[in-house]
């Protein structure tokens, strides 16, 4: 009898595993599924491409470049096609320009990024570059930029008198 009843427990749990009920194995199939679509959509909102598929801000010019109709002054904050300082190229930026001479500009780029380990950074006061993101801006005043006026893009308004007073000096 024991003999019997051994294997008439290995019987039945035998019996069991392969009588189980395997319909939650549908339901951990739907999850993953919901999972992985939820994953895929997730990434397509965090791609870098701006809605619409467009990777230029809107109002930048695409086409020939020109003249502004209104010349940069001394004092006044511009967004320009500012050269990079390192390489070829250039980024549309906002920049302070400290003089003008012909069709010859001499500018401080303003950026968004603190550097403290450069020298001659600025802090400027809360919307100085009509940042549609309200982001701190920094004068950096340490390497001045020659451009020419058909770099010039749009006028956002002067810069700060007691920031201006500090950087006058600096025409290059």
């Amino acid at each position: 009898m024991a003999v019997l009843g051994r294997s008439g427990a290995g019987r039945v749990g035998r019996r069991y595993l392969l009588g189980m009920d395997t319909s939650w194995w549908l339901a951990v199939l739907a999850v993953v599924a919901i999972a992985l679509v939820a994953t895929v959509v997730d990434g397509r909102g965090r791609s870098p491409r701006r809605p619409g598929g467009r990777l230029r801000p809107p109002g930048r010019p695409t086409g020939p470049r020109r003249v502004p109709k209104r010349r940069p002054q001394p004092g006044e904050i511009w967004w320009a096609d500012v050269p990079y300082e390192d390489g070829p190229g250039s980024k549309d930026r906002p920049c302070l320009v400290l003089a003008v001479r012909g069709k010859a500009v001499v500018v401080a780029k303003i950026t968004s990024k603190y550097h403290d380990e450069r020298p001659g950074v600025i802090a400027l006061p809360p919307g100085t570059v009509g940042d549609a993101r309200g982001r701190p801006s920094f004068l950096e005043t340490d390497e001045l930029r020659d451009m020419e006026l058909w770099e010039f893009r749009r006028r956002v308004g002067a810069v700060d008198p007691t920031v201006w007073d500090q950087v006058r000096h600096l025409r290059g």
